[in-house]
């Protein structure tokens, strides 16, 4: 029960972030990356999996957000250069460490999400 709502969660969450990433700049990136998770997220609350998917978005998703973890004003700057301020003040990033570190936050959420429907996936198919 707790994975089904899990997954609805995710699922919502992330289809909400796809379409506000819809008229960013970014969006060619930023839309199928949320739309990916929000497709997964969505099947595997009908037990529908794709073990494989999840891997490789996984894989994209955790190098990327080391990319913007140590990218000039990523999330690295944002600790040590800039002493964390807020991130969540406004919606708009008026800064570039702001943008990158949501972004870095957001991949790490997605994976976790995808990781913990690629071990559900694993158990269900042995048992």
């Amino acid at each position: 029960m707790l994975f089904l709502l899990l997954n609805i969660i995710f699922a919502l969450a992330f289809l909400a972030f796809t379409y506000l990433n819809l008229n960013d700049y970014d969006a060619w990136l930023w839309v199928p990356v949320y739309l990916i998770a929000t497709i997964c997220c969505g099947l595997a609350a009908f037990k529908i999996y794709y073990p494989v998917v999840y891997i490789g978005s996984v894989i994209f998703y955790l190098t990327y957000s080391l990319l913007l973890f140590f990218w000039k004003d990523g999330v690295l700057d944002w600790i040590i250069k800039y002493k964390t301020p807020s991130i969540t003040e406004t919606m708009q990033a008026t800064k570039p460490y702001i943008e990158r570190t949501r972004e870095f936050f957001g991949l790490l959420i997605i994976s976790g999400a995808l990781i913990m429907n690629y071990v559900v996936a694993v158990y269900q198919t042995k048992h």
